[in-house]
């Protein structure tokens, strides 16, 4: 089964504090609906943008992004 990485942008001179933030809020959601998930955590592309980002199965990728909506998503490696 293919694995998609849904990916949220923050920019500013706070968006990495935000992206870690935000991570603490998908692996909640996720706790609380009781979905599965690979990997959530968050990346700093540069000093003014960074990005928050969960990895999930196909089957469960339209759950997320109906509920939490994504900036943009990818197939995963």
């Amino acid at each position: 089964m293919r694995k998609i990485k849904l990916i949220w942008d923050f920019r500013g001179m706070s968006g990495l504090g935000t992206a870690k933030h935000h991570c603490i809020h998908l692996k909640e959601f996720a706790e609380a609906e009781k979905l599965n998930f690979h990997e959530i955590n968050h990346t700093e592309v540069n000093e003014m943008w960074a990005t928050a980002f969960i990895v999930v199965d196909e089957a469960d990728m339209k759950t997320y992004r109906d509920a939490l909506k994504p900036h943009r998503g990818e197939v995963a490696n």
